[in-house]
């Protein structure tokens, strides 16, 4: 039966039919989606990481013309040949939801990441990729993957998902992991806004503004976030407070409003501004995706696969995230018939 299950994707339309369900029941009305993943474990053993084998030192010296020229066309085969997640994420931009979701790695590898201490803990397994309505707490999107799979990697299917669902989805909600360029276009196509943590990856500030991208004055004030236009995709900004009595906004220098374009920079300007009470609003309900995450994992055996294999590990994932949305379904269903005897 499981073997059966594996090979078709009954799970997923069964997860599909209770969305909807609880879409036109009116328990889904979320405007902002919330993206994060969490990885679990194996149930083999872990086999020993293998070593890299040493590669000669580099020579030193710069590459002649004809050298370099070679070594890019190298790269470039290089790259089209590699597997479609292990290219740039901003190949996935133009591909379909369909070979996204097919070509999506599932076997249990080694993956890593930082604790509270800053240090490396490694295990071997997957990755839990979700998709969470902050409102409602519904899982809208998952995806399994191997557990070294980059979590940016797994976004632009899980938003393309998103897309498919019948909802008004304006926000979508991320941690600093998810902070790549084709991430923030995925959205702005879909005509959503990005509310990502910014990852300052070593990048200069520009001049003329703060560390949120909001312009300063003559005096290095940050001028004050107001609104956003939608149709010209123009942000608004006003003069700083401490600019009210300073002699140089009398005499031209400080202008009194500042408009950006977000396309200008999609990474940088969002809607709304960064750094605005509105953003961190936002920003703050991504926590919504780690609560489920932790629900998934102490009440609906995600961290207890039984399957060896990718393929019927997804199996298991499917499942849980299945019973979690029957669950909430559920319990809406209870909540509105109590509150209707109430009412009686």
């Amino acid at each position: 039966m499981i073997t059966i299950i594996s090979e078709s994707t009954a799970l997923e339309e069964a997860n599909e039919t209770i969305l909807h369900q609880a879409i036109t029941e009116g328990f889904i009305t979320d405007d902002t989606v919330s993206i994060d993943a969490t990885h679990f474990e194996a149930k083999d053993q872990a086999p020993p990481k293998e070593e890299k084998p040493k590669t000669e030192p580099k020579k030193r010296g710069r590459k002649t013309k004809e050298e370099r020229e070679q070594w890019l066309v190298e790269q470039a085969e290089l790259e089209a040949n590699l597997p479609l997640f292990e290219k740039k994420i901003e190949e996935q931009l133009d591909v379909s939801l369909e070979q996204l979701r097919t070509e999506i790695p599932q076997n249990p590898e080694w993956g890593v990441k930082k604790n509270s201490e800053g240090k490396n803990e490694f295990w071997y397994g997957f990755k839990a990729h979700l998709a969470v309505g902050t409102k409602s707490q519904y899982i809208l999107q998952s995806i399994m993957s191997s557990g070294n799979l980059n979590d940016g990697k797994a976004a632009i299917p899980l938003l393309k998902g998103i897309e498919k669902l019948p909802l008004t989805i304006k926000y979508g909600t991320m941690d600093a992991g998810y902070d790549y360029e084709p991430i923030y276009e995925q959205i702005h196509r879909m005509g959503q806004q990005s509310v990502i943590a910014y990852n300052k990856r070593n990048e200069p500030e520009p001049e003329g503004f703060d560390k949120h991208f909001a312009p300063t004055c003559f005096r290095e004030h940050s001028y004050r976030y107001d609104s956003f236009d939608p149709k010209y995709e123009t942000l608004k900004y006003t003069r700083p407070k401490e600019c009210k009595d300073c002699p140089l906004a009398n005499e031209g220098i400080c202008q009194k409003i500042y408009k950006v374009k977000i396309t200008t920079d999609l990474r940088r300007y969002t809607a709304p501004a960064r750094g605005s009470r509105a953003w961190k609003t936002i920003f703050k309900s991504r926590t919504a995706v780690e609560r489920v995450n932790a629900y998934l994992k102490l009440y609906f055996q995600l961290n207890n696969v039984p399957y060896r294999t990718g393929k019927r590990a997804k199996v298991h994932f499917d499942l849980v995230t299945l019973v979690y949305n029957a669950s909430r379904l559920a319990a809406n269903r209870i909540d509105t018939l109590l509150n209707k005897k109430q009412v009686a």
